[in-house]
């Protein structure tokens, strides 16, 4: 049943929801004040126009008075009650393929799931349909498990022993767990190739919804440049700050995470470290820098996007995500041009890129950057997801699976 690959869909015309007379369920990894990436943002556009029930592995939101969820019943597992769950449940990483096996979804005719870890491995019944909308495969299993081992004190001497073999141990599942999915949507082209890399499934890419209506278009620029993101290891901030040391041009970053304190003490003067800011104080940012920086390998990487709502080019990392969401100016020229692309993730290859950048600045177009991003805006999501899901369920249920 994974015979369709990215087949292009007519997003201008509206696809009625095909599920409403039928049972769902919606599956997420984990909901916590401190999960508002991309796959919440997905979850949150699929409750706007799926009757679902919601599960999660755990659920914070529901009491959060602040959240979309605030009040909502939400099923969860027996890790709901671990302690210290809220700030991390990845810190139970042995025991989430079975927590996610002990929800009961017995009742429900189709299973979505969203997906980065565990949530796809959920147990199903033959005539019940799973539709997992994949945000990438579990990275500290697979591809990423090198950098997990090297970054964590668990990674060395013999508790590094028997990490190695929890990580075994849970590609075997993992791979198990693909198998109960009847389809795959893939965030992007370069999470489709891992898919298929890891479990062998083909999968339609549908790239998900970014907020564009939240950003303000601004055609006049200061002069500063601008990184939002949390600040973990993986978004290589303290690369981009090395850099603008080196350069000595203004750069302002936002967010918060655990390398906070560190970046402050490392960067110069002309490096403002802001912290966690409110949103309409990263939107105002967003829309006068000069250009946005990204340095992380992302499967997509909705940051990026965001700033070319704004009209602001972005300097990225060419590989990943970005390689679909931003336009070199050096190969499409100002008509098509939102961006500019290095090769490495070091601090040479980013100073160069800004020095490029400098030079070809006159030839970026505001007005082909936010065109550019409304190609990813919510409604193309909700009409490619649903045409997807009435394609699906069309043809699960005339599917014959017996050899004659």
């Amino acid at each position: 049943m994974d015979g369709i690959l990215d087949e292009r869909i007519t997003v201008n015309h509206v696809v009625p929801p095909p599920l409403a007379n039928l049972n769902c369920a919606l599956v997420h990894e984990w909901l916590t004040p401190k999960a508002t990436g991309g796959s919440e943002l997905v979850v949150r556009e699929i409750l706007n126009w799926i009757d679902a029930d919601l599960y999660a592995l755990i659920d914070f939101e529901s009491t959060n008075p602040e959240s979309y969820l605030y009040q909502r019943r939400i099923g969860t597992t027996f890790l709901q009650n671990f302690p210290f769950a809220r700030n991390g449940v990845q810190k139970y990483l042995p025991f989430l393929p079975l927590a996610i096996e002990q929800l009961d979804l017995r009742q429900y005719d189709i299973i979505l799931s969203s997906s980065h870890a565990v949530a796809k491995g959920v147990i199903t019944a033959p005539h019940q349909m799973h539709v997992c909308y994949c945000h990438a495969p579990m990275r500290y299993a697979w591809d990423m498990t090198f950098d997990y081992l090297n970054q964590s004190r668990a990674g060395r001497g013999l508790p590094g022993i028997l990490t190695r073999y929890l990580l075994h141990r849970l590609r075997q599942w993992d791979v198990l767990a693909a198998n109960r999915v009847d389809y795959f949507i893939a965030n992007s082209h370069n999470t489709a190739r891992r898919i298929w890399r890891f479990y062998r499934r083909r999968s339609q890419v549908i790239y998900p919804p970014v907020n564009t209506d939240r950003f303000r278009f601004e055609p006049q620029k200061q002069d500063f440049y601008l990184t939002v993101s949390r600040l973990v290891s993986y978004k290589q901030i303290s690369l981009i700050v090395n850099a603008f040391n080196q350069l000595g041009r203004s750069l302002v970053v936002i967010g918060s995470g655990p390398e906070l304190d560190a970046l402050r003490r490392l960067a110069h003067p002309n490096v403002q470290i802001l912290g966690w800011q409110p949103d309409a104080v990263v939107e105002e940012y967003m829309a006068q820098a000069k250009a946005f920086v990204y340095a992380a390998y992302e499967d997509f990487g909705i940051a990026p996007v965001e700033a070319q709502a704004c009209g602001t080019p972005v300097i990225a990392y060419g590989v990943g995500g970005t390689l679909e969401t931003v336009r070199d100016v050096r190969q499409h020229g100002e008509v098509g041009g939102t961006g500019l692309l290095f090769s490495h993730q070091t601090v040479a290859d980013l100073v160069e890129a800004v020095e490029t950048f400098e030079q070809y600045q006159t030839q970026f177009k505001p007005e082909v950057m936010r065109t550019h991003a409304l190609s990813f805006k919510p409604e193309i999501f909700q009409r490619r997801y649903l045409a997807f899901l009435d394609r699906c369920y069309q043809e699960f249920r005339t599917k014959d699976c017996v050899l004659v």
